[in-house]
């Protein structure tokens, strides 16, 4: 049997607690938080008022943090590239409307709050350039990504994993951040979003620890294709207007680095915990590939730590059209 043929039948053997799984990790829609439980309520005497203080506490968050900002919710709203990339992974049928293709539209509709929120909240802030900002999420959603997968569930779910992992570290940073320099409203909304991708990366993760009990050898070398070829940021071809593909993502991630939103160090670190909760030193029954695989895997981090050491990020901010220092 080929390889994609082992690969559907682990995929549906794992829809029949799909629904179980769409209980456990997500939450009904009358009881989530909505964007609307955070911001001024414009139905609201007193709405100017609460936008006016929002913007005056707005004032005092630096040039970087508002970059970071402006990149996580881009990324946010290219949710219509991801939903459509999780349709196609093997073993997901939403023709038949089968329970993965469940798991993903109600994935998805949890994951599209988090853009409205944190738009409208850039937009109220009165600090960015709405429409610059605007053309780059057109232009992200327009060119798509290649995050190396292709339809095979088994590195899309570690690619799941780790990026919701890394989403929840970068929201929880900001949260962090805009709570020091006081802006406690904005540090709940980011904290609220991170409790989000934490519940959906224990979900991803899951998926995957059910793979490695089902066909261990192969889930462990689709481990290691992801981590020898890197994971790629879903917003790894952001572009400002009137640029080519790709030209604003290293920027974006030189201004995370510098104010300790995300760094190569969370990288390595995100590595480990998958390798530590998959406890993927005491998986049995490997093929030899599958055991040299492992043996790259449990050496990969530290190695990956030599190299962060001597990454250097510029000192000086690039200058972007989304957040001009005059509105600073």
């Amino acid at each position: 049997m080929s390889i994609k043929n082992v690969r559907l039948e682990v995929m549906q053997l794992l829809e029949k607690n799909v629904s179980d799984y769409v209980d456990q990790y997500l939450i009904p829609v009358e009881k989530i938080w909505q964007p609307s439980d955070f911001l001024p309520n414009s139905e609201s005497d007193n709405f100017l008022e609460e936008v006016k203080e929002l913007r005056e506490i707005s004032k005092d968050l630096p040039y970087d943090f508002w970059v970071a900002m402006v990149g996580d919710m881009i990324t946010e709203e290219a949710l219509p590239t991801y939903e459509n990339w999780l349709m196609e992974v093997e073993g997901v049928d939403n023709e038949a409307r089968n329970g993965w293709s469940k798991w993903v539209r109600q994935w998805t509709g949890e994951e599209n709050r988090h853009g409205d929120l944190l738009n409208k909240y850039l937009y109220l802030s009165g600090r960015v350039n709405m429409k610059e900002i605007e053309m780059t999420t057109q232009h992200l959603i327009n060119d798509g990504f290649d995050i190396g997968t292709g339809r095979d569930p088994y590195k899309n779910f570690v690619y799941t994993s780790f990026q919701e992992l890394a989403t929840y570290v970068s929201h929880n940073r900001v949260s962090q951040l805009a709570k020091s320099y006081g802006d406690t409203k904005l540090s709940k909304m980011c904290k609220m979003v991170a409790g989000d991708e934490m519940r959906h990366h224990l979900a991803y993760s899951e998926f995957v620890n059910q793979i490695f009990k089902i066909d261990p050898s192969e889930m462990m070398l689709a481990f290691q294709y992801m981590m020898k070829a890197k994971i790629v940021m879903p917003a790894h071809f952001l572009r400002e207007s009137g640029q080519k593909i790709s030209s604003a993502f290293e920027h974006f991630s030189d201004s995370a680095q510098r104010i300790g939103v995300y760094t190569a160090n969370d990288y390595v670190e995100i590595m480990q915990k998958l390798i530590n909760k998959w406890e993927i030193d005491k998986i049995g029954g490997l093929t030899d590939e599958a055991e040299k695989a492992r043996d790259y895997l449990m050496k990969l981090p530290a190695r990956m730590a030599r190299i962060s050491e001597r990454l250097v990020i510029p000192q000086e901010s690039f200058q972007f059209k989304w957040v001009e220092p005059a509105r600073l």
